[in-house]
């Protein structure tokens, strides 16, 4: 594992930002496809501003996520925190941070802002998906020492691999991933179901959190907010206000 792919000269392409790449192209096919299925009237290029929206609203809202659980790290130097090649993109607010954007958008297309959300969620979780295997080759958003037989010794020089030098790790953004493809293919499965909008997003948002809930118990490298780990209690808070409006609203059905 090695977080650059190729390197010539100062010129770098890091499998992080390519998975980045790997998932907007993927996403934009299969949601072109999506929003031509569900006659939202999007062309093309109303696509391709739609995932600019939400991407950059994702790496904004990951990064301040991210910043204000490492303050202190940050404090002294400020312009730190726009080196976000560097790391340290944290998923919940990256994903506030996208359907922020997404939201932003559909107001200014005057589109429904939940249709949108169902037609973006598969994607997203599968973007999710390719961003764990980037993770795996920077070494980072590693796992706690384990005497699993799977358990992965990460090299010197990874972010895993100097907090834990020789030591297997449990494999966590394997783990995730493996959730996060499930949560796909589950969606992807059940999208033409006929229901309300605001159903698909609302299930990944649900999947998504008991997904990240319990691999986080495994996370070495968890942000925290007072002794708990900050990934629990978002968790709990998105399944919390989100479960009792899917069941309130009856989404699943029209």
């Amino acid at each position: 594992m090695h977080p650059v792919l190729v390197a010539i000269g100062p010129f770098q392409i890091r499998f992080y930002g390519l998975m980045y790449v790997v998932a907007i192209v993927v996403g934009y096919f299969l949601l072109k496809g999506e929003v031509r299925r569900k006659g939202m009237g999007l062309t093309p290029d109303d696509v391709m501003t739609l995932i600019f929206w939400v991407v950059v609203g994702g790496i904004v809202g990951a990064r301040i996520y991210y910043v204000a659980f490492t303050w202190e790290y940050y404090w002294p130097d400020w312009k730190e925190i726009l080196a976000i090649w560097h790391g340290g993109l944290a998923i919940h607010g990256g994903i506030v941070g996208g359907l922020i954007g997404g939201f932003i958008y559909s107001r200014r297309k005057r589109a429904s802002f939940l249709a949108l959300a169902d037609a973006v969620a598969p994607c997203l979780i599968l973007g999710q998906a390719f961003g764990r295997f980037g993770n795996f080759m920077n070494g980072d958003a590693h796992g706690l020492p384990t005497r699993m037989p799977w358990g992965i010794v990460f090299p010197p020089g990874s972010i895993a691999g100097d907090q834990f030098p020789h030591m297997p790790l449990h494999p966590t953004m394997f783990y995730e991933m493996v959730i996060d493809l499930a949560i796909f293919f589950f969606l992807w499965k059940i999208r033409k179901r006929p229901a309300k909008d605001g159903f698909i997003i609302s299930l990944y948002l649900i999947l998504y959190s008991i997904g990240r809930f319990i691999v986080s118990y495994f996370r070495a490298d968890s942000l925290m907010i007072g002794g708990v780990r900050a990934a629990h209690v978002i968790s709990i808070v998105i399944i919390a206000i989100v479960t009792p409006l899917l069941i309130k609203e009856r989404l699943w059905s029209r």
